[in-house]
């Protein structure tokens, strides 16, 4: 193996193992013997267990957060853009389910980056000039729209990393009923709500 490829195996070997057992529960002797090869190797590509687990925690984040930017990119109805910020975030939720565990585990001490809270905090600051504008169209104030935004992420996040463990509902669905509260509020809930990106009315 190559150096690059030796990095990129062990990256691929820490993220199943700290998605699987957290970053506590693993060790750089697992790691090591996963990849057959000895610690020394591991200390020389990221100087420890720490600088492997952040390598991970960043290309997690930055693929969340490609996708959110992604699906705010185009413009549209402030509706519009809601529900695709919500199947963006489902859609990373279903198709890195090993990523996604790693990032709503708590960071290891010392670490500022990676947690859960700042993940939000990111994914957030990312919808937020949409809600300042929607804000100032409804002459509400727009120094709001950073703790709205805060909410609306937080209201997709949450149910996603229930719906990870549950499936028992499908991911349009799920999306859908969060849209739906965000949008209507519990005053004005639609009793069968549907995403209107796939089923306009």
């Amino acid at each position: 193996m190559t150096g690059p490829q030796r990095r990129e195996q062990l990256i691929s070997i820490g993220r199943a193992l700290f998605s699987e057992k957290g970053f506590e529960g693993t060790t750089v002797e697992e790691i090591a013997a996963n990849a057959e090869v000895s610690k020394p190797v591991i200390y020389e590509h990221f100087g420890g267990k720490e600088g492997l687990y952040a390598v991970v925690v960043d290309r997690e984040i930055q693929a969340l957060l490609n996708a959110i930017t992604n699906a705010l990119s185009e413009p549209g109805h402030p509706r519009a853009l809601l529900e695709r910020a919500a199947l963006s975030l489902l859609d990373y939720i279903e198709n890195s389910t090993d990523g996604f565990r790693i990032l709503v585990r708590d960071s290891p001490p010392g670490q500022s980056t990676g947690s859960f809270a700042s993940l939000i905090s990111d994914v957030a600051s990312q919808v937020e000039h949409i809600l300042a504008a929607e804000f100032k169209r409804q002459r509400l104030d727009p120094k709001m729209a950073p703790l709205y935004a805060q909410m609306l992420v937080g209201m997709v996040a949450t149910p996603g990393g229930w719906w990870l463990d549950s499936r028992k509902i499908k991911k349009e669905d799920v999306a859908s009923h969060v849209v739906n509260l965000a949008w209507n509020g519990l005053s004005g809930l639609e009793s069968k709500p549907s995403l209107r990106l796939i089923n306009p009315r």
